[in-house]
C-alpha cells in the first residue's frame, strides 16, 4: 500500500515538474528528492518556503499539493510546522465553511501538540470571525485557546496571532479595554517593524482611542512609550498622540483647546462626558503624584479649579476615585478636603520621572539633616 501511495506522488510530482516554468520545476525536484530519500525535515523547510511561492496562489494550486502530496507524508512533519504550512492553503478555499472542516481535520490530526492545536484553533477563529462574522463561534475560540495558552511554558509562536485574534473580535464587538489590552500584547509578540506602515497606522489610531474610550483604562504610558505612535507622525491624525498626553497628565485645559480635532471622530464626541470624568480622575491622580508625602491634603478648592468641575462635584469625583483603587485616603467633608494615601501605580513619562526624581533628592536632603541633627544632638541624649 505505501508503495502505491509514493508512485501516485511521484506521478503528481512529474507532471509538475513538466507543466511549470523552469524556475519552479526546480523546487518541484527537489520537493521529489526529498521525498525519496525521506529528509522530512529539509522537506518540512522547503515546503514553508515553496507555499509562498507567488505562481502558486492562483485558483486551487495549494489546496491540490496538500490532497495530492502533503497529506500523504503528513505524520512525518512537525505538527506545529504543519499546522504553519496549511495556514497559507485555507485561505484559497472559496467556501469558508470547506477551510473551516479541513482546519478541524487538521486539527485532530495533531492533537498530541498543544501549540500547534492552538495555531490550528487560531485560524479556525479568523475565518469565523472574518469570513463567516460569527462572534459567538469566535468567542468560544478565543476562550478555548486562551486556556491552553495559560497553561505553556513562557511565549509561544501562536501568541501573537492569538492576542491579533482576540483583538480584532473586541474591537469589533467595541469593547474598548479588552481591544487595548490584547492589542498592546499582540505588538509585544512581534516587531513593530514587521508591519507595514498602514498597518502601523491602524493599530495607533485604534489603540489610541482604545485607550480613551476603554473602561478602566488609566494607564496610558505603556503606550505612550511604545514606537507605534510614532508611525502616526506626519499624518492627518498625529494630534491623538497630543491628546493622549494630555490624558496621561490629566492636562484638562489642553484636552479642551484640543476639541476641534477630537469632535471629528464620532466615537469620541459620543461618549464626551466619558472622557470628560476620565481625564478629571486623572487629573486628581497627578495632582496626587505631584504632592511630596507629607503634604497630600488636597483641598476641593484646588480639585476644583484643576479639574474645572463646579464645587458640588467634587466630592463625588474624589468617591469615584476611591471607589476604582485610583487613589487611598480620607475625605474630611467638615474642612472641605480629602488627605491622600496612596495613587496607583503607572508607566512614568521623562517629566513625570523628572519630578519624582526631584522629590526623591529633597527626600535625601532631609535624611542628611536629620542625620547631621542626631550627630550634633546625639552626645546631649547620650549624657541625660
Amino acid at each position: 500500500m505505501a508503495t502505491a501511495v509514493v508512485k501516485d506522488v511521484n506521478a503528481y510530482l512529474s507532471a509538475k515538474q513538466l507543466s511549470a516554468p523552469q524556475e519552479l520545476a526546480d523546487d518541484w525536484a527537489l520537493l521529489e528528492e526529498y521525498h525519496n530519500k525521506k529528509l522530512w525535515h529539509q522537506l518540512t523547510l522547503k515546503l514553508h518556503s515553496f507555499v509562498e511561492n507567488e505562481n502558486l496562489q492562483k485558483g486551487t494550486e495549494l489546496i491540490d499539493l496538500y490532497n495530492n502530496f502533503i497529506q500523504a507524508f503528513e505524520n512525518k512533519i512537525n505538527p506545529l510546522a504543519l499546522v504553519e504550512i496549511v495556514s497559507h492553503i485555507t485561505p484559497h478555499y472559496t467556501d469558508p465553511k470547506e477551510a473551516l472542516t479541513f482546519l478541524e481535520t487538521i486539527e485532530s490530526r495533531v492533537k498530541g501538540n498543544s501549540e500547534a492545536v492552538s495555531l490550528a484553533k487560531v485560524l479556525q477563529g479568523n475565518i469565523l470571525l472574518q469570513r463567516l462574522n460569527d462572534l459567538d463561534a469566535t468567542k468560544k475560540i478565543i476562550d478555548d485557546v486562551e486556556q491552553i495558552l495559560d497553561e505553556a511554558d513562557g511565549i509561544t509562536t501562536v501568541h501573537g496571532r492569538y492576542y491579533l485574534l482576540a483583538s480584532k473580535y473586541f474591537r469589533q464587538k467595541g469593547h474598548h479595554a479588552d481591544y487595548y489590552r490584547t492589542a498592546l500584547r499582540y505588538l509585544g509578540c512581534i516587531e513593530v517593524s514587521d508591519l507595514s506602515l498602514s498597518e502601523q497606522v491602524q493599530h495607533a489610531f485604534f489603540l489610541g482611542l482604545a485607550a480613551l474610550l476603554g473602561e478602566g483604562v488609566y494607564n496610558l504610558g505603556e503606550l505612550l512609550a511604545h514606537p507605534v505612535l510614532n508611525s502616526l507622525k506626519g499624518t492627518n491624525n498625529v494630534w491623538l498622540v497630543d491628546l493622549l498626553f494630555a490624558f496621561n497628565t490629566g492636562d484638562i485645559a489642553k484636552f479642551e483647546a484640543m476639541k476641534p480635532k477630537w469632535r471629528e471622530v464620532p466615537d469620541l464626541v459620543a461618549h464626551e462626558i466619558k472622557l470628560r470624568q476620565k481625564i478629571s480622575l486623572l487629573c486628581l491622580m497627578e495632582m496626587t503624584f505631584k504632592r511630596a508625602s507629607n503634604k497630600r491634603e488636597l483641598t476641593f478648592v484646588e480639585i476644583a479649579k484643576a479639574t474645572r468641575l463646579p464645587m458640588d462635584e467634587v466630592e463625588l469625583l474624589v468617591m469615584k476615585a476611591l471607589a476604582q483603587g485610583l487613589v487611598k485616603g480620607a475625605i474630611d467633608q467638615v474642612a472641605g478636603s480629602v488627605h491622600m494615601t496612596w495613587v496607583q501605580p503607572r508607566v512614568l513619562n521623562k517629566q513625570q520621572i523628572s519630578s519624582m526624581v526631584e522629590r526623591l533628592n529633597v527626600w535625601c536632603k532631609e535624611v542628611q539633616d536629620m542625620e547631621g541633627l542626631l550627630e550634633d544632638k546625639g552626645h546631649d541624649f547620650l549624657t541625660l
